[in-house]
């Protein structure tokens, strides 16, 4: 579509965000007592700012102009946040991570795949080349060190290799005798022209050749333009158009050109405004530089001196940490520092006094025995605090005063608004100037009229609790290509396979939602598994500001039985935000950095380049066995038991701009220990086998059509099979219920080998050969399923 419709699509989408930012503060902001009118307005907020998600997010993916996207960007963000944040109060609601949302979804004409979330582009986009750089240098570092899977050569025989030669030159004496043959066929149709030529038609034959050429032509194009006026009337689009073979319209021409060239436009875009960006930061400090730096220290200046007349001494100079002198001015008024000063020497003056009084009513009290009838517990629900709210605020009155009533029909180039780019330059300018020149003369200035008038000499007293182990004192001097290098030739940082969160399909069960109703609580399907996955680990990760603004989880356990897709999960989270994927399955540590100290400086290592190249996942596979309850036999179950006790250590290093998420896989989770298994995993997703619905059929789309693809017939193409009436594909389904994705795809590749593929034409696929195959793998029993519930 041309640019003026995600613009309108923008204007829309800003409006139904104002209608919900109005409701929120009419209802949520009210203490509700119905915990289900309460939960209803819960899901149905949740489900029109997924709505709202979903719209901001094809808009800003196909917007060209850079302030724009900025604009959405940022909005884009809020309601990301603030999904997170209703999320968590419905889980805290109703205790489960999975809630029933047929009924809401009905009363507003939704249907299920309205609530899968839509995960944003721009986390690779953005950093394309940088993720393609880093690709090309671990596959440099893993192929020097011989860690890439390589097919291994066979010799052949001596009858295979004159095999060999012999099909070979066969077919170089077939290819040559038809280049003959061919030779002769053309030398022989030009001798027969030749002849033709030489009798010549006449002046009768020959405009009746051409009337005939001419009318056929001309009726057919009279037809084509018949059909495509009826496929016009009708609201459909031609076959020519769809195959692309019949000429279109000059604006459906261009917006088809203007969506191939939309990628790179917007690289040139964001090229052109870096360089304009540049050019007005040089101008400004060289106009405005000097005049805010002498501006800046008269107002330092002028705040130590106040400070010095009121508190008797001057200050001391805010650290690089807390912000430098910006701390300076977003602080008190000196006389009000010195009133707090007063206070403070009073209420410890009076809190000596006090303290051997309240020690002796403790006691009367807890003589005392308590009265239940004066004990009132509100039992009313009210919205916990946002740190979104304000965003999408700011966000909207932006939208309103910048972009609402802005004429964009003359703005063909989508080119970049110099005034909005001064705004925001000058406080980066100012900035700059603050930390750089004016920080390090007024700290000078600050000292030396120290030692004049209060003879201080400025320096402090070394802080205390700056010992570290000297093995992480080492990886300081270290650079983090370094780092990077050594954790990928230790196979610890390892390449992300290309999978997708959507490749992960299934269908929605209603019946789950049934057993819902009644307070039971199944096991959640392939839809909400995924959505999981996108809440909790795909969004935080892919967004700074998601990350370090919504509620923090550190840490994802995926558990099921064996084979139902939790390792492709975790590259799927790898692939959709771009992060890199370091391995501690304890089979991978095995022989590897033993000791304490030694995997103190392995996380240690990890979290430094996990830090710095956010963002990344931490995955540890069958972790059951870091936790097992049995003792430790050999050294390497005594280092996995190590590396379970420090990981709460490494949990707590992690902050909130840290964009580092530990995800861990297990296909036993009831063979570890629990209580410290939960302590670890702040979020337990339970992924059960496919469903009967999941196994049958999956959907694919194919420009507007839908084709209804089962999913073992899926697999039979994907391997090269071909499908008769000989194969009962709804035999297969019913057959491997109780078996696993793992199970049907190994049974697949049994199937369809080289030599089986080569007999396809004269012997055709038959169910007999799947069921039979397919008997030779164990399935998952419902005993099984129950324990993991």
């Amino acid at each position: 579509f041309p640019t003026s419709t995600y613009v309108k699509m923008w204007a829309d989408t800003q409006k139904e965000l104002d209608i919900m930012l109005r409701s929120e503060r009419e209802e949520f902001l009210k203490p509700q007592e119905d915990r289900e009118k309460v939960m209803k307005m819960l899901i149905t907020a949740y489900i029109e700012y997924l709505e709202i998600f979903r719209n901001l997010e094809e808009t800003h993916d196909h917007l060209i102009h850079q302030q724009k996207r900025a604009a959405v960007r940022q909005v884009l963000d809020g309601v990301m946040g603030r999904i997170l944040e209703i999320k968590k109060e419905m889980v805290t609601l109703e205790s489960s991570e999975c809630h029933h949302m047929d009924d809401i979804l009905m009363e507003l004409k939704r249907v299920p795949e309205d609530i899968e979330i839509p995960i944003p582009k721009y986390f690779i986009k953005e950093n394309l080349r940088i993720l393609q750089e880093r690709e090309k240098y671990l596959h440099e570092i893993l192929l020097n060190a011989g860690l890439l899977e390589q097919e291994p050569v066979t010799a052949m025989t001596l009858e295979e290799g004159i095999k060999v030669i012999q099909v070979a030159e066969r077919a170089r004496q077939g290819r040559a005798r038809a280049a003959f043959m061919k030779k002769i066929y053309l030398e022989e149709k030009r001798q027969s022209k030749k002849e033709e030529q030489g009798m010549g038609k006449s002046p009768a034959d020959a405009a009746t050749c051409i009337q005939k050429v001419w009318r056929g032509y001309r009726q057919r194009k009279k037809t084509e333009n018949l059909r495509d006026e009826e496929m016009i009337f009708l609201g459909m689009n031609s076959t020519e158009m769809i195959n692309g073979t019949g000429s279109l319209p000059p604006d459906v021409e261009a917006m088809i050109s203007l969506q191939r060239g939309a990628g790179k436009a917007n690289v040139l875009q964001g090229e052109a405004q870096e360089r304009e960006d540049y050019s007005f930061l040089q101008e400004l400090r060289k106009t405005e530089g000097p005049h805010i730096k002498e501006t800046l220290q008269d107002e330092i200046t002028q705040c130590f001196v106040e400070c010095r007349h009121i508190t008797g001494r001057f200050p001391d100079y805010p650290p690089k940490k807390t912000g430098g002198s910006k701390a300076i001015f977003i602080e008190k008024h000196p006389e009000q520092v010195a009133e707090e000063l007063a206070a403070k020497k009073e209420s410890e003056r009076k809190a000596k006094e006090e303290t051997n009084g309240k020690k002796q009513k403790e006691k009367r009290k807890a003589k005392k025995p308590p009265k239940a009838g004066k004990q009132v517990v509100d039992l009313s629900w009210k919205m916990g605090p946002s740190n979104f709210l304000s965003i999408l605020e700011e966000g909207s009155s932006q939208y309103q005063v910048f972009w609402e009533n802005r004429d964009n029909r003359a703005d063909f180039l989508q080119d970049h608004d110099p005034e909005l780019i001064k705004r925001g330059e000058r406080k980066e300018v100012e900035e700059e100037i603050r930390l750089q020149q004016v920080d390090e003369v007024m700290q000078e200035k600050l000292l030396k009229i120290k030692q004049a008038l209060d003879g201080e000499t400025g320096l402090g007293k070394a802080g205390k609790g700056e010992k570290v182990i000297a093995a992480v004192m080492s990886l300081a001097c270290r650079t983090i290509d370094s780092l990077y290098q050594e954790l990928a030739e230790e196979g610890l940082l390892i390449k992300v396979k290309n999978v997708n969160l959507s490749d992960y399909t299934g269908y929605y069960d209603v019946l789950r939602n049934i057993l819902r109703e009644t307070g039971a609580q199944p096991m959640p399907s392939i839809p909400e598994v995924r959505q999981l996955v996108a809440l909790y680990g795909i969004l935080p990760l892919g967004s700074q500001t998601v990350h370090e603004k919504a509620p923090l989880v550190k840490s994802l356990l995926l558990a099921g039985p064996a084979g139902v897709g939790k390792k492709m999960l975790v590259h799927a989270i790898c692939t959709e935000t771009g992060a890199n994927l370091f391995n501690l399955t304890p089979s991978n540590l095995a022989g590897k950095y033993p000791g304490r100290e030694a995997l103190v400086m392995m996380l240690h290592m990890i979290l430094k380049v996990g830090k710095a190249l956010k963002p990344s996942v931490v995955w540890i596979g069958n972790t059951e066995r870091m936790f097992s309850k049995g003792a430790a036999k050999s050294e390497d179950e005594v280092n996995t038991k190590r590396l379970a006790k420090i990981l709460p250590q490494f949990l707590r290093a992690l902050k909130p701009k840290d964009r580092v998420l530990l995800v861990g896989t297990s296909s036993r989770p009831f063979d570890a220990n629990l209580g410290p298994l939960c302590k670890v995993y702040q979020k337990i997703i339970l992924i059960s086998r496919p469903d009967y619905l999941t196994r049958f059929g999956k959907y694919f789309k194919s420009s507007s059509w839908f084709f209804l693809l089962f999913k073992i017939h899926h697999y039979i193409l994907q391997g090269g099979g071909v499908l008769t009436r000989l194969v009962n594909l709804n035999c297969l389904a019913h057959v491997s219920d109780g078996f696993t994705q793992g199970h049907i795809v190994d049974v697949v590749h049994t199937v369809l080998t080289e030599l089986r593929l080569l007999q396809m034409d004269r012997k055709p696929l038959r169910t007999a050969e799947f069921v039979t195959s397919l008997a030779r793998h164990d399935p998952v029993y419902k005993k099984e399923e129950e324990t993991f519930q």
